[in-house]
């Protein structure tokens, strides 16, 4: 079993705005927005004949929800490429669909404030189901144009080999 380092020193919880998502062994351009990871298990509910008018609870199925990735959008065809492995028009018949390498595993990386990975997600056989390649354009509007993708998974666990580093300081 992996031992982790406990920075002891640490008290405040970590931001949600420090983080990275890679995928093939790069890190993806671009990405400020990522979904949450989430999974439920169904609840079971079972009695037996001869038990009290009360139901007992077991585990059933776990389900892990769609994560979205959003970032702004630029010439970088990272998302329009995953995107167009899981649907292509266009391609012909039988070709639509890329069932070779449609599906990634993807690394969420955590960061302190100082920028140090402090904690990686490992998702499993993630696929594009949805890609938006432009949102609503408004000419009145002043904002960054989104691009996102939804990614359906099989789910998901921390890196056992994850560490926590000292925090630096600064010096004086």
């Amino acid at each position: 079993m992996a031992q982790f380092n406990v920075n002891v020193e640490r008290f405040d919880p970590y931001k949600n705005f420090k983080f990275r998502v890679r995928w093939e062994g790069r890190y993806v351009a671009g990405v400020n927005k990522v979904g949450a990871l989430k999974r439920t298990t169904e609840v079971v509910e079972h009695r037996e004949g001869g038990d009290p008018s009360t139901s007992r609870k077991s585990p059933g199925r776990t389900k892990y929800e769609a994560i979205t990735l959003e970032r702004g959008v630029t010439q970088d065809l990272e998302f329009e490429h995953w995107a167009n492995k899981v649907w292509h028009h266009g391609n012909g018949l039988g070709q639509e669909v890329s069932l070779k390498d449609f599906r990634k595993d993807i690394l969420i990386d955590l960061c302190n404030e100082a920028g140090q990975v402090v904690k990686t997600f490992k998702v499993y056989r993630c696929w594009v189901s949805e890609f938006q390649t432009l949102p609503d354009l408004d000419a009145n509007a002043n904002a960054v144009a989104i691009e996102s993708i939804k990614l359906e998974n099989e789910g998901w666990e921390r890196d056992p080999d994850g560490t926590e580093l000292t925090e630096p300081t600064l010096s004086e």
